[in-house]
């Protein structure tokens, strides 16, 4: 199994002058410990769930960028970009820019979005769910169409563009998509017909496997091979806490199909956590 880590919380020590010294040394210690991707939020606030909305939150892709020069190897992306924060022409050329300033190692992760707060924080459109996911599966395509060989027009429901002209295209051939969310009826169907990744919860193995088995399901109905896409989950444990009951729940999670754990890191000392995992966790989970 892989290990990816999440960058979430930007209150580290040092306050907004020590934000950049902190990514840049928890990216280089991911980078040479054999940590697969980083990814950092996609947000305009801070989610409330888990901190104040006032604590610090970075543009995402301006952030990538600045991880894209300080590393060499870790994959580039967010968990995950929701589909109303950008117009998916724009987007598409976003994260192509990212591709090609990272050698090849960037993926769009992308979700319905949900943070309503933000949107009218910052006096953003939050449609109902329904066209937001009506938007997503136009996203998706329109990226898939910048991405290639097709410069002719996009004519959607929400979005129309006269031209899908996208240069440099990214360096990877398949620019990788990741489609965050466990929803049974739209979300893993997105997946089925355009997705390269699925992240889904820690809900538990048993939970996980019958939401792999939705997705089988929509594979099959759309004539998509299931084992063309990666399983991915992300877990707030923490395996230095106790290494070999984590072990244990990876372990079950990987007899299901799991391939990838995404980890968040702390904000006290980001780096340091990632060594400790690359030398004390890294190794056994690699194996499973």
């Amino acid at each position: 199994m892989r290990l990816a880590v999440h960058y979430w919380n930007f209150s580290t020590p040092g306050g907004a002058a020590g934000i950049a010294a902190h990514l840049r040394d928890t990216a280089r210690a991911a980078d040479d410990g054999g940590v697969t991707a980083m990814t950092v939020m996609d947000h305009w606030f801070q989610m409330e769930a888990r901190a104040p909305a006032e604590e610090p939150m970075l543009e995402a892709y301006t952030t990538l960028g600045f991880l894209a020069a300080a590393t060499e190897r870790l994959r580039l992306g967010t968990l995950v970009t929701g589909v109303t924060y950008r117009h998916p022409g724009l987007l598409a050329k976003t994260v192509a820019t990212l591709d090609v300033l990272s050698g090849g190692r960037a993926f769009l992760g992308i979700g319905a979005a949900w943070y309503e707060r933000e949107h009218r924080g910052l006096g953003v459109p939050f449609p109902p769910l329904k066209e937001r996911f009506d938007r997503l599966e136009e996203t998706l395509r329109i990226c898939r169409q910048v991405w290639g060989d097709d410069d002719g027009a996009f004519e959607g429901r929400h979005f129309r563009l006269e031209e899908t002209l996208g240069r440099p295209r990214p360096i990877q051939p398949h620019l990788p998509i990741l489609i965050g969310g466990g929803g049974e009826k739209r979300t893993l169907r997105l997946v089925a017909e355009h997705g390269d990744a699925c992240n889904l919860f820690d809900l538990g193995p048993d939970e996980v496997a019958r939401k792999l088995d939705v997705l089988r399901g929509h594979c099959a109905d759309v004539g998509r091979d299931p084992a063309g896409i990666d399983v991915t989950i992300t877990s707030a444990a923490d395996p230095l806490a106790d290494p070999d009951g984590f072990l244990d729940r990876m372990r079950a999670y990987a007899a299901v199909g799991v391939q990838q754990v995404w980890l968040s890191l702390p904000p006290e000392d980001p780096a340091g956590f990632v060594g400790r995992m690359c030398a004390e966790v890294l190794p056994a989970l690699s194996e499973l």
